[in-house]
C-alpha cells in the first residue's frame, strides 16, 4: 500500500505563487513517476506537469514557463512550484503517482492519487 500526501495549497493573489508538495509513502520498490494533475469545476481532469524516476519532465502548455515540478527521491517526494498563477490555474490539484511494489523478484504496479489540494487564485 502506498499513500500521498499533499500539502500547499491555498489562496493567492493572481500573479502570485504556491508550492505544492506531495510525499509518498509505503512499499515503494521504485517510484516510476510522480506528477500533478488539476481538475477544475466543469472541466476534465488534466495533467499539469509529471517527472520520472530519472528526473524527465512533462508539462502542460497552459503552464509551461510558470510552473516548475521537481522531486526529492531521498523524501519520496515531488513538488511544484507555481509561479504567475492566474485565476484560470484555479483547481483541485491531484498528486499522481506510478509505483513499483515489492522486490527484485516479485514486483507488482500500481497507480495511486492524492485526495487533492485546493488553489485558488483570485483577487
Amino acid at each position: 500500500q502506498v499513500q500521498l500526501e499533499e500539502s500547499g495549497g491555498g489562496l493567492v493573489q493572481p500573479g502570485g505563487s504556491l508550492r505544492l508538495s506531495c510525499e509518498a509513502s509505503g512499499d515503494i520498490y521504485i517510484l516510476n513517476f510522480m506528477g500533478w494533475y488539476r481538475q477544475a469545476p466543469g472541466k476534465e481532469r488534466e495533467l499539469v506537469a509529471r517527472i520520472t524516476g530519472s528526473g524527465s519532465t512533462k508539462y502542460a502548455n497552459a503552464v509551461k514557463g510558470r510552473f516548475t515540478i521537481s522531486r526529492d527521491k531521498d523524501k519520496n517526494t515531488v513538488y511544484l512550484e507555481m509561479f504567475s498563477l492566474k485565476p484560470e490555474d484555479t483547481a483541485l490539484y491531484y498528486c499522481n503517482a506510478e509505483v513499483v511494489s515489492g522486490s527484485y523478484y516479485a514486483q507488482y504496479e500500481s497507480e495511486y492519487w492524492g485526495q487533492g489540494t485546493q488553489v485558488t487564485v483570485s483577487s
